[in-house]
């Protein structure tokens, strides 16, 4: 299969639809097949989203059936194709299945967004090694797995672009989140070395770093603002007070943000083996 040149006039102009560059810039992902796990709601709801806009058709990967059809639906009604894919990110044959379903399907995986994740609290003492665990399977055991997988389909084609989601959380550690921390950390990691290894195969391998997003990982009592409120404050205002807090730029980051920042990842020749945070500053220390 011959390498198709993408995004060949990537520049970003001047936005006047909300904040969304991409929509007014000369990004296009036209006769792309992207794949992105996780893809049925927050964060990867709003990759795929973007993605489509871009042109792509867009498969969406989940562990809930549910969820993996509401994310295609999602697509379809954007106008490009899709596929709604059941995947446990944990397993070497599921995985495997999945790739070997898109090749015969598709013909092609030009774009991997590995963005499948889960997240727990517990603090150094109380956090159990069953937890402890759980999340590093679906987090970094989970992106190795797709990669690997991916790495495997791309190398036929010599073209790629991968992106693994990370988060602000592997570039700095968060108390009673040391395993997550810990797993994203490592995603990073992992990340910057398979760069390495397939930067002379048109192969790209980034890590995206989202900040404080309005997702469930943080709103709601049983997310973080939530749980981290002070006595007598309501989540509502603990979320506030966060962002305030956490941020310079004082607002959080959407899942669009997020879709924004993966279709430059996938239009970029040249980006390779990096952390990007989109995360208002946060990061800035």
């Amino acid at each position: 299969m011959a390498r198709r040149p993408v995004g060949r006039r990537c520049r970003v102009t001047k936005a006047n639809n909300g904040g969304n560059f991409l929509a007014d810039s000369q990004f296009s992902l036209s006769g792309r097949v992207a794949l992105v796990t996780g893809g049925g709601r927050g964060i990867g709801a709003g990759i795929a989203k973007a993605l489509a806009e871009a042109g792509a058709d867009v498969l969406i990967a989940d562990y809930n059936v549910a969820l993996a059809e509401e994310g295609a639906a999602a697509v379809e009604s954007l106008g490009r194709k899709s596929e709604a894919i059941v995947v446990d990110v944990r397993k070497p044959e599921s995985v495997q299945a999945m790739i070997d379903s898109i090749e015969k399907t598709w013909g092609q995986l030009d774009i991997a967004v590995n963005n499948a994740g889960v997240v727990s609290l517990g603090g150094i003492e109380d956090l159990t090694v069953e937890q402890w665990d759980d999340l590093i399977d679906v987090n970094l055991r989970g992106v190795f797995l797709c990669c690997q997988a991916e790495i495997r389909l791309m190398r036929k084609a010599r073209f790629g672009r991968i992106i693994n989601t990370s988060s602000i959380a592997g570039k700095v550690g968060f108390p009673n989140l040391s395993h997550y921390s810990a797993s994203k950390f490592g995603v990073i990691g992992f990340t910057n070395a398979i760069a390495k290894e397939v930067a002379k195969e048109g192969i790209t391998v980034n890590a995206l770093c989202p900040g404080i997003v309005a997702t469930g990982m943080w709103r709601g009592e049983t997310g973080l603002s939530g749980l981290w409120a002070l006595p007598g404050e309501t989540e509502e205002q603990s979320w506030a007070r966060h962002q305030q807090s956490f941020l310079p730029q004082g607002e959080a980051q959407t899942p669009e943000d997020m879709g924004q920042m993966v279709v430059y990842m996938a239009c970029a020749p040249h980006l390779t083996g990096q952390a990007l945070a989109v995360d208002g500053g946060f990061s800035l220390g």
